[in-house]
């Protein structure tokens, strides 16, 4: 049987899981739902077969499986009417912005029982498989650190405009959009982080999101993960996590693209696919097919996603 399947939030993210679901046979995309007429007519150039619904609620009752894409503050209310109708929930990053609203949320889907998970893109990706043998099997050697380095000539980028909201303090900045990833990352090669400092930089405008970010997160046991993050200047964007070892380190670049060195250049650690994306959001979705049965999977799960919300929000306050 495939997994019949609603969609809140038809911007970018919305429209390019929308795109994938309609080639994955595991799932059946039954229901589209976003406030923004503009973002609905985007959706149905996209899956013109798929109803546009009126209201989230009837997306809901629709589908077997919900995802949602809307931003962050209004996640909450539809996540909890979806497990509490017995839905799947599969839920953009971050999980909030709220941490006391996303804690209680993670105890809420725990408790109704039904199947939740959070799209950090990475989470099945086959970079990460490489790197989970590279570290089990002793190719890395020990692994030392992580740095993170995020940079753009600005936010939001241009393909994400339509998301006005993207560039305002209280909801958006690339830090929650983008870093959020890295933390994830780090942590599941890693193990638990722990902010030590942080040092966000804002515009004179109060309602506009960081522009710079710097941050140190260690390990239990004292490993460094850093952070870097710039906005502005002619640059291209850049987003690099860089996996420090003693014996092979490792690099990714684009999200999706793994490299690997001994000390000399990086050179690819797998044969990178032809579309990277396509084939991640694939992956994904057969991940969040194992979820949606039941099965064990990959995928990030909410309590993970509550644990990279407090470190994202910890930098953004200037924890220390």
């Amino acid at each position: 049987m495939t997994h019949k399947t609603a969609i809140i939030g038809l911007g970018i993210m919305g429209r390019r899981l929308l795109e994938n679901l309609l080639v994955h046979p595991a799932f059946e995309p039954v229901a589209l739902w976003d406030p923004s007429a503009g973002s609905c007519d985007k959706a149905r150039a996209v899956a013109p077969g798929v109803p546009v619904v009126d209201s989230a609620e009837a997306a809901i009752a629709a589908a077997d499986v919900l995802y949602l894409a809307c931003p962050p503050v209004p996640r909450k209310a539809y996540a909890l009417a979806a497990a509490g109708a017995g839905k799947a929930v599969f839920l953009e990053k971050p999980l909030g912005v709220d941490i006391p609203e996303s804690r209680d949320l993670v105890q809420r889907l725990a408790a109704a029982g039904t199947p939740a998970a959070v799209n950090f893109t990475q989470a099945s990706s086959r970079g990460f498989e490489v790197l989970r043998s590279a570290i089990d099997g002793g190719e890395a050697g020990d692994v030392l650190g992580i740095d993170i380095v995020v940079t753009y000539p600005a936010w939001p980028r241009a393909w994400q405009v339509d998301a006005d909201w993207l560039r305002f303090k209280a909801e958006g900045g690339y830090t929650r959009e983008v870093i959020s990833h890295f933390p994830f990352l780090s942590e599941r090669f890693l193990g638990p982080l722990t902010l030590r400092w942080a040092h966000p930089s804002y515009p004179a405008d109060p309602a506009l999101c960081e522009t710079q970010v710097l941050a140190r997160l260690e390990t239990t046991d004292g490993r460094p993960v850093s952070v870097l993050g710039s906005v502005g200047g002619a640059q291209p964007d850049r987003q690099e996590v860089t996996v420090k070892a003693s014996k092979t380190g490792f690099r990714f670049t684009e999200f999706y693209q793994l490299w690997k060195s001994t000390g000399g250049e990086w050179s690819a650690a797998y044969d990178f696919p032809t579309d990277p994306r396509r084939d991640s959001l694939q992956r994904q979705l057969g991940e969040l097919d194992k979820c949606v049965r039941g099965e064990p999977h990959r995928l990030a799960t909410p309590e993970e996603a509550l644990r990279v919300q407090v470190l994202i929000e910890g930098m953004l306050a200037g924890q220390s």
